[in-house]
């Protein structure tokens, strides 16, 4: 967990590759379903396009769909999911069925003002006119509305793992690992 721009596709990469297992993203696995024209891509594509969140049944059942993939069978880190309440009662319901377990919730802990200061600098680069700082402070807000009951939740079940996600890449995951106390591949 995180807020945009914290770092979390970059460390997700670092912690499935540790691990092998593979890193689910939600935004990879609308994308996936999207391009192969899957009917839940088609009933995604309706919401993104509009530019609203993709339902929760519909989020549901691509990343139900995408762990019950063999590579998957041995475990697996998820990138931006769950993101509400009802995807938390969801994925119990997945990993138990599967007869996985969550290990640990990581929560990369970022200052506001920084990575508002790091997405502008992306968009500025990237091209995305549509990120302006509106636009991404109130992604930011969005975002901390949303999982305040996410990280109750979960620091309530001892799962929670809160990791300072600002300065290089590398001191980050180091961060991590020692977090979660793995000692990382040299």
């Amino acid at each position: 967990m995180g807020p945009p721009g914290a770092g979390k596709g970059t460390q997700a990469k670092y912690i499935a590759e540790h691990f092998g297992i593979p890193a689910i993203s939600t935004g990879d696995i609308f994308r996936a379903n999207v391009s192969d024209g899957t009917p839940l891509g088609v009933e995604a594509k309706r919401y993104m396009d509009a530019g609203e969140y993709v339902p929760d049944e519909v989020t549901n059942r691509m990343v139900r769909n995408r762990i019950d993939e063999p590579d998957a069978a041995e475990g697996f880190l998820l990138d931006g999911y769950p993101r509400t309440l009802a995807q938390v009662e969801e994925l119990d319901g997945m990993i138990k069925f599967t007869g996985h377990q969550l290990d640990a919730v990581l929560s990369l802990v970022v200052d506001k003002d920084e990575v508002v200061s790091r997405l502008l600098q992306r968009a500025q680069i990237e091209g995305r006119a549509d990120d302006t700082e509106d636009v991404i402070r109130r992604r930011q807000e969005v975002y901390l509305d949303q999982t305040e009951p996410l990280i109750q939740v979960y620091k309530e079940r001892s799962l929670l793992v809160e990791v300072d996600g600002l300065g290089e890449v590398e001191e980050v995951t180091k961060r991590i690992f020692d977090a979660l106390d793995v000692v990382p591949e040299s």
